[in-house]
């Protein structure tokens, strides 16, 4: 069960550097951050099965059904459920006008950059183009953030396993260190019957 568990950490570390790097990319503020904690998590929840801490298994686990909740958002961002927009900047924290990596670097897009029209100034920004998208960006969002719940409910199942594997050898340990009515006559009749044996012997 460790190494299972040891496993799907190792695997979601891998797929959440992978997604915070296209989140840079993109300049997606509020997704980096989640990213970053994520990270911080996984790397505890692998700790704590290494080292046998439930205790830090059981954060990760609380984690997991957070970072879905969280996903389950991003999902329902891109496909605009519940007047939600995927052209707000509402996962930039309005600091920038980004948007997603792969709205302009999907696979089979075409960007095209043209001049602004008018007067022309260091400020002016150029109109882009994006053309021949074989799968559109927010669909793209999306299967990262299915893919991530996926994995992630998998890592919570592992993680509550485990949990319940430890408690349980902890318990049995207790019970048969805690109840044993005999450890001091074990100790003790060995060394009575070596000193009664020359006794013995010499009557």
């Amino acid at each position: 069960a460790c190494w299972g568990l040891t496993l799907v950490l190792s695997f979601l570390q891998l797929a959440a550097l992978e997604r915070q790097v296209f989140d840079f990319l993109g300049y997606q503020w509020a997704p980096i951050l989640c990213n970053f904690f994520h990270i911080i998590i996984v790397i505890l929840g692998l700790f704590g099965t290494i080292q046998y801490r439930p205790r830090y298994i059981i954060v990760y686990a609380i984690w997991a059904a957070l970072w879905v909740t969280w996903n389950v958002f991003i999902i329902c961002f891109y496909l605009e459920v519940g007047g939600l927009s995927k052209e707000s900047d509402l996962l930039t924290f309005n600091i920038s006008a980004h948007h997603s990596w792969w709205s302009e670097h999907g696979p089979g897009c075409v960007r095209k950059e043209m001049p602004a029209t008018g007067v022309k100034s260091f400020d002016s920004q150029s109109y882009i183009s994006v053309m021949g998208c074989m799968v559109e960006y927010q669909y793209i969002e999306v299967m990262h953030s299915a893919f991530q719940i996926l994995i992630a409910l998998v890592g919570f199942v592992y993680a509550c396993y485990v949990v319940s594997a430890f408690t349980e050898e902890e318990d049995s340990f207790d019970f048969i260190g805690g109840f044993d009515p005999f450890p001091l006559y074990h100790v003790n009749e060995k060394p009575s019957h070596l000193l009664l044996k020359p006794m013995y012997l010499s009557s």
